[in-house]
């Protein structure tokens, strides 16, 4: 099989969907590899690298993706890439399309196989492939929540763990899944007062056991998640349904609520944000005011940190390329029920429920299509 790896286009995405030692592993299996010039270097990866671990360079996107079989990616196509869409294409990355409907009808129209890295769920119902960079945006955004928090960047003043006298900055973490885990962990070590709202008690008993009851843990409703929101001084969303569009748990009213320069950090806004008040932005142009709260709503975080980030993922995602280049698609969907459940789209059909649902279009069974 041929695997093509382009250059990502996003803004100032700089991670790379496959590092040099997982085309040395391809290579080996009998599979040639394409790579874009220059596509690792935002990862501190060159293209001697790829060489030396025997990819081919290409000079450009659309040669990469012409000649590949399975394109392996970090983030979902962007408008630029659609026309680079064809029948036959199995296309591997995160593709969040729940709050993108004019990227599924892309791959709808093309026939593209779509397999999107964070619907694949293993047997224990774990997410293998969204879990790394889940761990990245969760510490980030207590780091990046406290520089905004800092007044010449347009935030309170607060240094988020206070000082002896002074009482440290209040954290609200929205969903206690991978990513607000690692947000709780560093507020914690930063010092800060953690409270970590989530609907599934079980989830707050674990945390609870884990912070050795350092953080206060509680039950997701309205009337908690609006008494915790009003006194934050950095809240953290961190909410996560699979697939699906994210609820939009913290209303525009309540932000108009909260303390002047606190700062929100929406995780979730790959899959349209939990914030009524939030919508994307980039690292070029992270953050943007609504009632005097900060937002910040980069929907590639971890890109900010990419040698780190790459790795990360690439150690997760590397196993299940393989599969895929050793039985294509159809194989190693019936062979894996975790790359099945990663397909989104497939021979013109929506195949994930949840995409489908948040969309209002109609979808087929994968099953059914094989």
């Amino acid at each position: 099989m041929i695997v093509g790896i382009p250059k990502e286009v996003k803004d100032h995405e700089t991670r790379v969907g496959l590092v040099p030692s997982g085309v040395m592993a391809l290579c080996e299996a009998g599979h040639e590899v394409l790579v874009q010039a220059g596509a690792g270097d935002g990862s501190s990866l060159s293209d001697q690298d790829y060489v030396a671990a025997g990819a081919r360079i290409v000079a450009g996107a659309s040669e990469t993706w012409a000649d590949a079989d399975l394109v392996v990616k970090v983030k979902e196509p962007q408008p630029s890439e659609y026309e680079l869409m064809r029948p036959g294409l199995t296309l591997f990355t995160y593709l969040h399309l729940a709050p993108v409907p004019e990227l599924t009808d892309c791959l709808v129209r093309n026939k593209v196989a779509g397999v999107a890295y964070e619907t694949m769920r293993e047997a224990d119902g774990s997410l293998p492939l969204l879990t790394p960079m889940s761990e990245v945006a969760g510490r980030m955004a207590i780091q990046v929540g406290a520089q905004y928090l800092m007044a010449p960047n347009g935030g309170r003043g607060l240094l988020i763990g206070g000082v002896p006298g002074v009482a440290p900055a209040n954290v609200v973490i929205v969903g206690g899944g991978v990513a607000g885990h690692n947000a709780a962990k560093v507020a914690c070590g930063m010092g800060a007062h953690v409270t970590i709202i989530d609907k599934n008690l079980d989830r707050l008993r674990e945390l609870d056991d884990i912070f050795n009851s350092q953080v206060v843990t509680l039950a997701s409703n309205a009337w908690t998640i609006r008494e915790s929101v009003e006194q934050a001084d950095l809240v953290v969303g961190a909410v996560l349904i699979p697939g699906a569009s994210a609820p939009r748990l913290i209303t525009r009213e309540l932000i108009s609520k909260m303390k002047r320069g606190a700062v929100v950090v929406d995780i979730a806004i790959d899959q349209g944000g939990c914030l009524e008040t939030s919508h994307p932005t980039t690292h070029t142009d992270p953050v943007f005011l609504v009632d005097g709260v900060l937002h910040y709503c980069v929907s590639n975080m971890p890109a900010a940190v990419p040698h780190t980030s790459t790795f990360a993922l690439t150690n997760a995602t590397f196993p299940y390329l393989l599969q895929l280049a050793n039985y294509g698609l159809e194989r190693a969907a019936q062979e894996n029920p975790a790359i099945a459940g990663g397909v989104n789209t497939y021979q013109g059909h929506i195949t994930c429920a949840a995409v489908a649902e948040s969309q209002n279009k109609d979808w087929r069974d994968l099953d059914s299509l094989l």
